[in-house]
């Protein structure tokens, strides 16, 4: 979780952190996640199996399941599940951050290649099954399931500026309208993930153009990617407009009031859902160069006139560009 300091630090030389509207976490728990997002309703983001199931159901794109493994008697299936598929993922259905996410890039002589070439046998997958299962990357150390699901394919559109790795797109949805959003972008430090906490790094999005406005990493701004060196200024984020759509539908379909909504190009098959966070951390904050808290008080006043999906994103284009003052 991002926690309140490094933001405070990254916004030392500005205006005081209450006037620039920069939100922290007991604000985040105590103003917006409690008072809008039942606890009730968690195991339908909690559970990645659930939240696929529902996303699906309500029309939305998401990496396809190939199975699921939910005890240690069943990691004997592996094989059979992954027979045919020169590609895959394991990950934790109650994983959080990125932990215990598995990327199977390709087979090479009989063995399974990780995006950086690192190459496991059988017996390696099948422990990391058996990790999955006793917990080991739950939320809380609980007993876990493991998922095996179609491996994203990268959208080249995205060489220059990641590393050995698929982008995600992050969008924190209040009250159905988006609010914010942020590319996270796989680097060498972060093994390839797109996880900030692993050594990704980040850049905010202009909601009225898609493209990329302000980038950070390691909680500093920078304007080149630290392997591949391109500039992540001013890229265009291709179906903008199908990922705004995409994540504001996510309130409807579970009942969260405020949620972040993961989601991930595909090259053949465009916008996937990835995953979905009833607790989205704050990053997405230094991402921007702005704070959450104008933005979610101005939706919280206009909300309730907002009476169809077009409706909610079309505000959120509107007031939240980057030009735009609210």
């Amino acid at each position: 979780m991002f926690s309140f300091s490094p933001i405070k630090s990254f916004f030392k030389n500005f205006r005081k952190i209450s006037e620039i509207g920069i939100m922290g976490i007991n604000e985040r728990n105590g103003e917006y996640i409690l008072p809008h997002n039942k606890r009730s309703l968690y195991p339908l983001v909690d559970d990645k199996i659930i939240t696929k199931k529902l996303a699906s159901d309500a029309g939305l794109n998401v990496p396809l399941l190939y199975g699921v493994i939910s005890n240690q008697h069943g990691i004997k299936n592996l094989e059979s599940i992954i027979a045919e598929k020169d590609s895959f993922v394991i990950k934790p259905a109650h994983g959080s951050g990125g932990n215990g996410i598995l990327v199977i890039a390709n087979r090479y002589a009989g063995r399974f290649s990780k995006p950086d070439g690192e190459l496991l046998d059988m017996d390696a997958l099948s422990y990391h099954c058996s990790n999955v299962i006793s917990g080991m990357h739950s939320l809380g150390g609980q007993p876990d399931k493991a998922i095996i699901e179609y491996c994203v394919q990268f959208d080249p559109i995205f060489s220059s500026i990641s590393y050995q790795g698929v982008p995600d797109i992050r969008i924190i949805v209040f009250r159905g309208v988006p609010a914010m959003s942020m590319i996270r972008l796989p680097t060498r430090e972060s093994g390839g993930k797109a996880n900030l906490h692993q050594g990704a790094m980040a850049a905010g999005i202009d909601f009225a153009t898609g493209k990329t406005i302000h980038a950070v990493w390691k909680n500093k701004s920078v304007t080149e990617h630290p392997d591949t060196h391109a500039n992540v200024i001013g890229f265009t984020i291709p179906h903008w407009d199908v990922l705004l759509r995409q994540a504001a539908q996510c309130t409807d379909m579970t009942g969260l009031g405020y949620v972040g909504v993961d989601l991930v190009l595909d090259k053949d098959l465009g916008p996937l859902v990835l995953e979905l966070n009833a607790r989205p951390g704050l990053s997405i904050q230094t991402a921007n160069l702005v704070g959450l808290i104008p933005r979610l008080k101005h939706i919280e006043k206009n909300y309730e006139n907002l009476h169809t999906l077009d409706e909610r994103v079309n505000f959120a284009k509107e007031n939240f560009a980057h030009t735009a003052r609210i």
